[in-house]
């Protein structure tokens, strides 16, 4: 049997270990493998992981919110590995980052989400994640010269609302949401309304909220796949609010929460903020454990 050597970057030490025990109790051969990284004064890294055996498999756990601050040290863990005689690298990151900017909307401007996907390409050979944030990029094979392999979560997300949520109204607060919000709603077999918003900045939106009267005593549960500032989340709340629906409950995959949004969200007459544990946040969180367990287990199955 192969052994599975898990490497978290620092931050990740909590989901390597549910990894690991998920993974031993369905019978493979894992184990935490120390990766550390001391900060000098300047900012600069050192790092030192354990020599993986020629045999084992290596795999790099970073979630990569605040992803220019984990980048470099997870780049070297790979070089490192490599260099030590790992026979492959992959890398999980529940949140893959730098996948908003997928076009050049303006003269100059970098296409982010290329970059960024040289960068890992050039250092693992494999990448697992869940529901990355693909809009005109439509496969991460588009942009990833590694085997890159994206999970789902909605049946997770779905199965939450079945059993917390009575009669459920799914609201996607935007066409960009529709994919993750089209998916729960067919799952949890509820009405489905997509709203109308308008961007106006980074941190200021405009939404437009149908007459929602047509579903009397339904909750209005927002999916997203990201909760990044709140505010596109907030504003669908103000909105609802006029419409005197039962509390809403906000759902989504990615609970970044930057700064006040979880909150500020709560302020805005959410009942509840619901996100898996991709990163770690304040609301309660959905498992994703045994997703990502059982995408290591394929994605080394795969030569």
């Amino acid at each position: 049997m192969t052994l599975i050597n898990l490497y978290p970057l620092p931050g990740n030490e909590a989901t390597a270990a549910r990894i690991t025990q998920t993974l031993r109790a369905r019978g493979h051969d894992a184990r935490v493998a120390t990766c550390e990284v001391h900060r000098f004064p300047d900012g600069e890294a050192l790092l030192r992981l354990d020599p993986p055996a020629p045999e084992a498999e290596s795999v790099l756990v970073c979630t990569l919110d605040h992803p220019d601050a984990k980048t470099v040290p997870l780049l070297m863990a790979a070089a490192t590995l490599r260099e030590l005689g790992t026979r492959r690298i992959g890398l999980v990151a529940p949140y893959l980052a730098y996948m908003r900017q997928d076009a050049r909307f303006a003269p100059g401007q970098a296409i982010s989400a290329r970059v960024y996907a040289a960068l890992l390409s050039a250092h693992c050979d494999w990448l697992l994640t869940v529901d990355p944030h693909l809009h005109r990029i439509h496969d991460l094979g588009e942009i990833y010269t590694l085997r890159a392999h994206a999970l789902h979560a909605a049946p997770l997300l779905a199965d939450w609302i079945t059993r917390n949520v009575s009669r459920p109204l799914i609201l996607g607060p935007d066409r960009e949401s529709m994919q993750w919000a089209e998916d729960v709603a067919r799952r949890v077999g509820a009405p489905l309304v997509i709203l109308d918003k308008t961007r106006l900045g980074d941190s200021a939106v405009r939404i437009s909220v149908p007459d929602l009267t047509r579903w009397p005593g339904h909750t209005p549960v927002l999916i997203d796949d990201v909760i990044s500032s709140g505010r596109t989340l907030i504003a669908a709340l103000e909105h609802l609010r006029t419409q005197h629906t039962p509390p809403p409950v906000c759902v989504a995959v990615h609970g970044l929460c930057a700064g006040d949004a979880l909150p500020a969200i709560l302020a805005a007459g959410a009942a509840r903020v619901m996100c898996s544990n991709s990163v770690a946040h304040a609301a309660t969180p959905i498992d994703l454990t045994g997703l990502l367990a059982d995408g290591i287990v394929t994605m080394l199955a795969t030569p």
